[in-house]
């Protein structure tokens, strides 16, 4: 080890065992962040890419002193799964499926209204992982992955002691996965991914009450939660909460290319890696209940279920003009936190925030870390006297 100060000359240290011991431990963690980064962007996006997968090193057929290249994981039964030969993608979500027809992709609002439970106590979800042109707003087209068509998925409502018996179909080009929150469940079995052309069913019971993030959990995560797959599951609990109008918002960031065959713009994991998205949105869409807001009445208790799909960012969610007299920092109604201004709400996390609206008037619903407020994360909630 040199002396900062004097480069030249070479420094003599001796070190006690303990030391000696730390300083292993040391070299040990350095080593290891080396070998961690190098399974870069490059190196996730080309296990999602086509070809054979990379067979192991024979360490003693290598030349002494050659660089070894990382072995990618080839685990294709879990949420790191990166092993499937099939057609696969680069950089980019654009695929052939996502150009077509995309002039005539139509506009709509997702409606964040809560839906009803069901009256069965076994829900049966037959879903289809597919990729095509979604247009988030009357001038953008963007190349979705989904999950059921749409950016974000169905919202799902149940309540505790409801089974979930979930199918996932893939209609599309490159494998997709499902991955619930709200399960404990073996992911290595149940959240595997599923090649083109098949599909995988499991069954699980949510324990605790919420809202919940699903996603694709096929490698590189990231690209696939950030091309559009990703949704809420809502738990109500056991004992329900006190009446009111329920809405649901999920919060995600758009990191976009420029525009491609028919104007589409493909999702870019460059960008996703760089953190700053171009767009942020309520429900797929930026701005959309602005234009469009939620109406409800003086008198209503007003419940908003805010998941944070991101793929990387918070939700900083506030709403301009109110104070949540309400929000669940665990599991309804278990930890309820009283008089809040803005709460955050992580990156593949939920929470429940309610209150009276007592007030008439036009109130906007933002998420407060306003650079992406500005780009999209907010809306206008109306209260109608």
């Amino acid at each position: 080890m040199s002396d900062a100060r004097s480069p030249a000359i070479p420094k003599v240290v001796s070190l006690t065992r303990n030391e000696a011991r730390d300083e292993a431990s040391r070299t040990s963690r350095r080593e290891f962040l080396v070998r961690a980064s190098a399974l870069s962007a490059g190196a996730a996006l080309a296990a999602c890419s086509p070809g054979p997968a990379l067979p192991a090193k024979d360490s003693a057929s290598a030349p002494s002193g050659a660089p070894q290249s990382p072995v990618l994981p080839q685990n294709a039964d879990s949420r790191l799964d990166s092993a499937h030969g099939s057609a696969g993608h680069t950089g980019s979500s654009a695929t052939a499926s996502t150009a077509a027809g995309a002039t005539a992709a139509p506009y709509r609002r997702y409606d964040p209204t809560l839906p009803p439970l069901s009256k069965e106590r076994t829900l049966k979800l037959a879903w289809t992982a597919r990729e095509l042109p979604l247009r988030i707003s009357p001038t953008a087209v963007v190349a979705a992955w989904t999950f059921d068509g749409d950016i974000p998925g169905p919202i799902v409502h149940c309540r505790l002691g409801d089974t979930i018996e979930f199918t996932l179909t893939n209609r599309g080009t490159i494998p997709h996965s499902m991955d619930f929150h709200a399960a404990q469940i073996d992911p290595k079995v149940a959240f595997r991914s599923v090649a083109p052309g098949e599909s995988i069913t499991f069954t699980f019971k949510p324990k605790y009450a919420g809202a919940f993030m699903y996603h694709c959990g096929t490698g590189p995560v990231l690209m696939h939660i950030g091309s559009g797959m990703y949704g809420a599951i809502i738990v109500d609990p056991a004992v329900a909460l006190a009446p009111a109008k329920e809405f649901v918002l999920v919060e995600s960031e758009y990191y976009l290319g420029a525009a491609g065959a028919n104007g589409v713009q493909a999702f870019d994991f460059t960008k996703m890696m760089a953190t700053l998205p171009d767009l942020v949105a309520f429900n797929g869409r930026p701005s959309q209940y602005q234009t469009e807001p939620i109406h409800v009445k003086v008198g209503d208790r007003v419940r908003f279920y805010v998941v944070s799909a991101g793929p990387t960012h918070p939700c900083n969610f506030h709403i301009v003009g109110e104070q949540f007299d309400t929000v669940y920092l665990g599991a309804p109604p278990s930890l309820p936190m009283r008089g809040v201004q803005t709460f955050s709400v992580a990156p593949g996390g939920g929470m429940v925030f309610e209150f009276v609206a007592d007030v008439p008037g036009e109130f906007p619903f933002v998420n407060h870390g306003f650079g992406h407020g500005q780009k999209g994360a907010i809306g206008i909630l109306v209260v109608d006297a």
